[in-house]
């Protein structure tokens, strides 16, 4: 049915093709677009006459057309025919060509030049294109001039229903709240055709339901889809998937559809009461629980979601006012009970209180459902501990005059045990508060009394821990803090409040004020002090200045005589009395150091006694002492460095351009023979033994910062090959810890011939017997360093003959 229904759109729209091509054809009166050219030579004749009578000449036509239309999709096998062009001045000899040019020129469309046939040659898609301009002219072929000017033309694309209709999305997702009314608009849904609007109900979409029903509906016209049946509930079901199908042809029976998917998701609204999963609560706690712990907590059930599902919890009802709190756990809608106030097994074992649970955001579309809390009774009961002693106060103030006796009661804390077994407590200090053990405390009763004397003017608070222990548990403490505060006593003669530096001039006058002295008490009576000021006793007879209270804690001094000459006496002490009023009195004798000075007529000083300045300055004998001995250090430091200085600086004797170090200088001397005896010292080869005391280099200047080297005598030379070995050994020791020694590398020679050796003496010296009674073979034993020796004198008698 669908094949004969296209079929026959098919069969109906090449119908008004044909009908269109001949309307526009010359012989009717279409012409959109027409051209006419002048008349040829005989072609004209009369018609008829104007108005006027003037007789009409009518032109004959050249070539014209209207717009061509062609069907899209074509499925022929051949190339589908559009459309003729021709011209009035084509005799049909073969002499016009007729020319295409423009939109699909050459490529979609093709012309017969001779017979001006167009022909498609491709499948057109409106949807792609839906017309295309052309421009057609016909010329000579053997000369090539126009026989017509260039025209335009169109060929228009008739559509057919050849596209379905397409959704703009897929899917669809939309939400809507939950019991909602019926109509509550929940999203619309557009679908497009691609088909001409213009012609025919190809692009005319209708809208309908597939799946979805009777949950939601869809209007036909816009695509709105609504809310189609009441009280949809979110806790039953919250998600929903509707399948929308779009047609075209307006919905009627052959038209091209597509279909979409809409996921609606119900939303959340507060429809549901809060409710506890239980009637009655209980919990458990400990009497040691500490203030501001979590006692437990409890739960309301909401069906609701998000803010819809939030929650407040409060205590309605209590038989223990304040010793509970309950918050909201934002996080989780959790009641959190806590507690505020200590507990105590012995007073109150168990607590009720009512709680109530309430919606925080209420709906007012459903207050017709209930109210929206729940309540519910929570029982808390208290587990007994082992509590350490408790004292009767948080804190204990006592005092005690400072002139306490040791052991001394000074007052009584007090502990028990808050248990029901009401064990005793021993009381006892913690002495890291009371590092000079000045006070103690009976372990039996808890009376605190002194272990030492007190001085408030030490220490006027004292602060110390007392602790009480379980005797059946001592792990069981508690401590508590004990003020002990020192009461004065008058045990502290006042005495001057600073150290007065007093002078008075030669020429003063008789009771002239040269000094206004104070006094300082370390006491502090109730009253306030109260000083009274005098001259000593032993003083008053002979005095030279005198003593004036003037009933406000100061006294004045004054001069008792018109001069006073700083030869005769310099300096004057005055014993000033100071007591204070309380019971007991304390008194004390103060000495007022006055010297006399020369002063100027304004009674400013200008110059006092040597005595009196040394004083003043402040400087000591000790003082002088250290100073001297300073100096003293620093010139020997001086000293010290300046021989060091010298002892660096060695000049050489010998000044040669040569350096003389690390080089050995030969000489060619043999020495003047027996008879030279300056060249080198006898004794020395006549006795090894023998040491110089004295002995000098002489490669460097002489001196003496260091002192002579003693060295030990060498043991008796033995008639052995070892003597001179020894010898130059001992000499090379000597050479190496000499401190005097240069610092490079020198030639350091020494003379031995040995004593009581077998050759005897190898010179002339001391020689007894001639040289052809001796036997020098053995110098040929002492190794390489005789070998020159052996060779001169251990050779054979011949030839020492020749």
């Amino acid at each position: 049915q669908t094949l004969f229904t296209f079929l026959g759109r098919k069969v109906c729209l090449l119908m008004v093709l044909w009908v269109m091509v001949h309307l526009s054809s010359p012989g009717h009166g279409l012409r959109a677009l027409r051209r006419t050219t002048g008349g040829r030579r005989g072609s004209a004749g009369l018609t008829g006459q104007d108005a006027n009578g003037v007789p009409l000449r009518r032109s004959k036509r050249g070539w014209m057309w209207n717009q061509f239309f062609l069907l899209e999709e074509y499925t022929g096998t051949d190339m589908q025919y559009v459309g003729k062009l021709h011209s009035d001045g084509d005799r049909g000899d073969g002499s016009v060509r007729y020319v295409l040019t423009g939109e699909g020129a050459g490529s979609l469309f093709k012309i017969d030049e001779k017979s001006g046939d167009i022909h498609a040659t491709k499948r057109l898609d409106r949807e792609e294109k839906a017309y295309y301009i052309l421009h057609a002219k016909a010329i000579n072929r053997f000369t090539n001039e126009a026989l017509e000017g260039q025209s335009e033309f169109i060929i228009k694309i008739h559509d057919i229903n050849d596209n379905e209709p397409r959704f703009t999305k897929d899917p669809y997702m939309a939400r809507v709240p939950e019991m909602s009314d019926i109509g509550t608009s929940v999203i619309q849904v557009t679908a497009i055709d691609a088909d001409d609007p213009t012609y025919g109900n190809s692009a005319r979409v209708v809208y309908s339901i597939l799946e979805g029903q009777p949950y939601f509906s869809v209007d036909p016209e816009t695509g709105l889809i609504k809310t189609a049946l009441p009280g949809m509930d979110r806790e039953v079901k919250e998600n929903y998937q509707v399948v929308i199908q779009a047609k075209d042809m307006a919905g009627q029976m052959g038209g091209l559809s597509g279909t979409t998917t809409v996921s609606i998701t119900l939303s959340d609204v507060n429809d549901n009461p809060p409710r506890f999963t239980k009637t009655v609560y209980e919990f458990r706690v400990p009497e040691s629980t500490e203030l501001g712990s979590v006692v437990g907590v409890i739960r309301a059930m909401d069906a609701d979601i998000g803010e819809n599902a939030e929650m407040d919890y409060r205590i309605i009802g209590s038989d223990g006012p304040g010793m509970f709190d309950i918050s909201t756990n934002r996080s989780t809608q959790d009641g959190v009970i806590v507690l505020r106030k200590p507990l105590d097994f012995e007073r109150k074992r168990q607590y009720s209180l009512r709680i109530q649970v309430e919606n925080s955001h209420i709906n007012p579309r459903f207050f017709s459902v209930g109210p929206f809390r729940d309540e519910a009774t929570i029982k808390i009961i208290v587990e007994d501990v082992d509590e350490p002693p408790v004292f009767e106060r948080t804190s204990y103030v006592m005092e005690v005059k400072e002139d306490a006796a040791r052991n001394t009661v000074i007052g009584s804390v007090s502990a028990s045990d808050p248990d029901d077994k009401n064990s005793l407590v021993r009381y006892s200090i913690d002495r890291r508060t009371d590092m000079d053990r000045m006070f103690n405390v009976h372990a039996g009763n808890g009376s605190v009394f002194i272990l030492r004397e007190l001085d408030r003017e030490e220490s006027a608070w004292h602060n110390i821990s007392v602790i009480a222990t379980e005797f059946n548990n001592p792990r069981q403490i508690s401590r508590v803090p004990v003020y002990i505060r020192v009461l004065d006593v008058n045990d502290n003669a006042p005495t001057f409040a600073t150290n007065y530096e007093t002078f008075v001039c030669e020429n003063a006058k008789a009771n002239q004020r040269i000094q206004t002295v104070s006094a300082a008490d370390p006491d502090e009576p109730l009253g306030g002090h109260r000083f009274f000021f005098s001259l000593a006793q032993e003083a008053a007879g002979k005095a030279n200045f005198s003593v004036r209270d003037n009933k406000d804690n100061t006294a004045w001094i004054l001069t008792r005589r018109n001069s006073y000459n700083s030869l005769q006496k310099s300096i004057y002490h005055v014993p000033v009395v100071i007591s204070d009023g309380e019971f007991p009195m304390q008194s004390s004798t103060n000495t007022l150091t006055i010297r006399v000075c020369t002063c100027d007529r304004e009674g400013n000083m200008k110059l006092c006694n040597a005595e009196a300045f040394t004083a003043r300055a402040g400087l000591s004998t000790g003082a002088l002492v250290a100073i001297l001995l300073c100096v003293i250090i620093l010139l020997m430091i001086v000293v010290l460095f300046a021989a060091l200085r010298r002892q660096r600086k060695k000049e050489p004797l010998i000044i040669s351009k040569e350096d003389v170090r690390d080089n050995v200088v030969s000489y060619n001397d043999e020495g003047g023979g027996e008879e030279d005896t300056q060249a080198f010292d006898i004794g020395t080869l006549r006795n090894p033994e023998a040491i110089e005391e004295s002995k000098q280099r002489r490669d460097i200047v002489p001196e003496t910062f260091y002192p002579p080297v003693r060295r030990p005598a060498l043991p008796p030379i033995r008639d052995t090959n070892g003597d001179v070995r020894d010898f130059i050994n001992q000499r090379l020791q000597d050479n190496d810890s000499d401190p005097t020694a240069p610092p490079y590398d020198s030639l350091a020679t020494y003379a031995y011939e040995g004593n009581g050796s077998v050759a005897e003496s190898l010179s002339s010296l001391d020689s007894v017997t001639t040289e052809g009674d001796q036997d020098y073979n053995y110098l040929s034993e002492w190794g390489p360093r005789f070998k020159k020796l052996a060779d001169m004198y251990g050779g054979d008698d011949s030839d020492r003959d020749s």
